[in-house]
Formats: structure tokens, C-alpha cells, sequence
């Protein structure tokens, strides 16, 4: 493998032709890694197969092969949402606004790339084919450093997206693969400022820390966090029960599953036994404060909720369980624990209204799952990251995400005064 810098030099010089190539040939080279993934399928999945044994030996919990695997037609589903995004409406060169100022100059903003990506990423190689599209897509230009348990899977996949790149003569600098489990090798790509603009961790709290604290490129922290659904005194039981299920359930090992329940006081006698009784068939474990577990009394799948178990985003089959007695103690825990997607579940609109207004979190929901949180599910076709942080960009990042903007002034040999 070539130098972390070679490489970081090299996506910066792929970087400028990309910055200049029309939105037809990006969207057609997005297209071409879409049916590369597909055309080496069986290298793909091979590779991904050792993958996972060599994860399931080690000990690796069910949720984190789960994340690993390209099986059951993952491969596929990940094509087919490149597709999606080479079809999306291109942003780069919009011109987001316009104005006559007084000395008569004609301004405006434009949308550029934000020029080279560095990606640290664990357990997902979904993830790369996702960056991969995006970057191109935007123009940009990008380095990736995937984990160690998927160092075959994302050799694989990187190098049938670059045959993607290479069929529409795209250069294939454009997208760079640190090929190496060498962990000191994240700490040298973080201090490329020369070469990397925007550095995207993708994984645990620990990684987001190192990123943060090690860092001379501007990082953007998302993707970690806890997600919260509050269920209020009006809410539908028995509806409100299938979203609880589908946001813990659906696919527990991601981000935007839910990691806390609070139940108003007034529902919570019926609710809470409702809400173990059907998430405990499906293997759900749960951790219960004091007043939950005293209504819910002796049950194998409840233990007491430890002291930091409300700060534990759970990636797995475990929820928390609180008892609130109103919207405002619901809304004070949230602003405590909270970040990342976080709903209420109820027929008031008042409240509803209320909930969306003071809760402050990458997404909030009314009587909808916290899996919706993702950039497919909010129309931008895939996505990098959620961010959870306010600057430069928050919740999923997609295309405009992915972009900055440069001022133009237009004049007739215009001078200042």
C-alpha cells in the first residue's frame, strides 16, 4: 500500500477533475459501480464470508455479525440504492441565492464540492459503497479506513467500484482505500489537512473521541446517541405498541433504534406489561427504573436499570424502561440523554406540537419509529453519516450535505469606494 499521504495527495489531485466534470457523467459513473458490485458478487461475498467467520470465532456479539453480513440480498439492496442516488438531482452548481447589492454587484452563492472526504468506518461495509456514491456523486473525492473485521469485504467492494470509475474514465484516485489494519494509520489520516478537508468517523463513542481529540481536519461527530420514544397519556396503545416494536426491533444493531422508552404514568399499568410481553418474544431484554420495574414486578427479561444505563446507546436486543409523570419530565430526560432521534407517541396535538418545539435532536418524530432517521427513508437516497452536532450539518448527510458554496460577484468593472 502506498504511503496514507500518497494516498491523501492522490484523491486531492482526482479531486479537481471531479469538481469539474458535468452532473451526467457523475451520475453515470455512480450508475457504472452500481453494476461493477453486481457484476463481482460472488468475490464480493466470498471475501465477506471469511469476513464474518473469522468475526464469529473471535466472539462477536449477534448484533455485530448481523452489521457485517452482505448476505440475504444486502449486496443487491446496496446497488440498487446507488441507483437511486445517481438518479437524484444533482447539487453541485445550484445556486442557492441571488441578490443586487447596493453598489450594484450582482451576487450569489453557488454549490461546490467540499473537495476530499476522509471516512473512518467500522463493522458496516454497506458503508462503503454509500460514501463511494455520494462522493461521487458531489463531486467529491474520497479516502476510506474501514474496520479491521471487514478489511476483505471493503477490499473487495473498492476494488469493483473502481472498475466502476474506470469504465466511464473517471479517475480512479477518486476514491482511496487504506488496505491496512494498522490503527496508527487513522491518527496520521486525522493530521492531513493539507490534502483531506472534512474527516466523517462512522462507529462507536470511542471512535467519534479519538477523532475529535486527535483531529487538525474538521470532523463531523454523528451517528452516535441515544433514541427515545415518549409515550403519552393519549397515545393509541395498541399502535403505539407496533412502533415501539419496529423501532427496537426492526434492525437493533444500527443507530437510530430505540434505546429508551418513557411511559406517562397514567398509561403505564397497561402499557409497560404490554410492551414486555411482545418485545420479550422477540428476545428483547430490558432494563427497568424503579417505579417501571415495580409494576412489572418478577420477570426474567426485566432487571433494574444500573446508574448508567440511560446513557447507554444499546446497539443490541436491551431497552430501558422509565415512568414519567408529564410531558415536562418526559422532555427534561430527553434533553439530558438525548441527540440523535428521539419521538413522542400521542392524539394531542398540542403536545405533539410542544415535543417537536423543545426536543433538541438530529430528528424528532410524532407517532413514528426512530428508524426513520436515515437518508434513504427521508428521500436523499443514502447517506455518510447522521450528524448530531449543529455545525456544519445536522441529521443524515446527504448530497447538499456533502457540498459547500463559494460567493460570485458579477460586475461591469465594478470599483469600491
Amino acid at each position: 500500500m502506498s504511503s496514507i499521504e500518497d494516498l491523501a495527495r492522490s484523491a486531492r489531485v482526482a479531486s479537481r477533475t471531479l469538481a469539474v466534470v458535468d452532473s451526467e457523467r457523475r451520475a453515470a459513473a455512480v450508475a457504472a459501480m452500481a453494476r461493477m458490485l453486481e457484476s463481482n458478487e460472488a468475490t464480493i461475498l466470498e471475501a465477506n464470508r471469511r469476513d464474518v467467520a473469522d468475526a464469529r470465532n473471535a466472539g462477536s456479539t449477534p448484533a455485530l455479525l448481523d452489521r457485517l453480513s452482505l448476505e440475504g440480498g444486502r449486496l443487491a439492496a446496496i446497488a440498487q440504492d446507488m441507483r437511486k442516488v445517481s438518479g437524484l438531482p444533482d447539487t453541485v452548481g445550484q445556486v442557492v441565492d441571488e441578490r443586487r447589492v447596493e453598489s450594484g454587484l450582482r451576487v450569489h452563492k453557488v454549490r461546490v464540492p467540499i473537495g476530499v472526504l476522509g471516512v473512518v468506518y467500522e463493522s458496516r461495509p454497506n458503508v462503503t459503497a454509500d460514501i463511494a456514491a455520494l462522493a461521487i456523486k458531489t463531486g467529491n473525492a474520497v479516502v476510506l479506513r474501514g474496520g479491521s473485521e471487514t478489511l476483505r469485504s471493503n477490499r473487495a467492494m473498492v476494488e469493483a467500484l473502481k472498475q466502476g470509475l474506470a469504465s466511464v474514465d473517471l479517475p480512479v484516485d477518486s476514491l482511496q482505500f487504506v488496505d491496512s489494519t494498522d490503527r496508527s494509520l487513522i491518527r496520521e489520516l486525522l493530521r492531513l489537512d493539507q490534502w483531506i478537508d472534512m474527516i466523517i468517523p462512522r462507529g462507536g463513542a470511542g471512535l467519534h473521541r479519538f477523532c475529535v481529540e486527535n483531529a487538525t481536519v474538521p470532523v463531523i461527530v454523528g451517528g452516535i446517541g441515544i433514541c427515545h420514544l415518549y409515550a403519552e397519556a393519549t397515545c393509541n396503545l395498541e399502535r403505539a405498541l407496533d412502533v415501539v416494536e419496529n423501532a427496537k426491533c426492526q434492525r437493533p444493531s444500527v443507530c437510530n433504534s430505540l434505546d429508551t422508552l418513557l411511559v406517562d404514568d397514567a398509561i403505564a399499568r397497561a402499557f409497560l406489561p404490554a410492551v414486555v410481553d411482545r418485545l420479550g418474544a422477540r428476545g428483547v431484554q430490558f432494563r427497568a427504573e424503579p417505579r417501571a420495574a415495580s409494576i412489572l414486578g418478577e420477570r426474567a427479561e426485566v432487571v433494574p436499570a444500573g446508574p448508567a444505563d440511560f446513557e447507554t446507546e444499546w446497539m443490541d436486543l436491551v431497552l430501558g424502561l422509565k415512568v414519567v409523570d408529564s410531558i415536562d419530565e418526559a422532555l427534561d430526560h430527553i434533553a439530558t440523554h438525548g441527540s440523535h432521534s428521539d419521538g413522542i407517541l400521542t392524539e394531542d396535538p398540542a403536545k405533539a406540537e410542544r415535543f417537536v418545539r423543545e426536543v433538541d435532536s438530529a430528528a424528532v418524530f410524532v407517532n413514528a419509529s426512530t428508524r426513520f432517521n436515515d437518508g434513504g427513508q427521508f428521500g436523499l437516497g443514502a447517506e455518510v453519516a447522521v450528524s448530531t452536532q449543529k455545525l456544519h450539518a445536522r441529521g443524515p448527510m446527504g448530497l447538499q450535505e456533502l457540498t459547500s458554496y463559494k460567493w460570485v460577484g458579477i460586475g461591469e468593472y465594478h470599483t469600491r469606494r
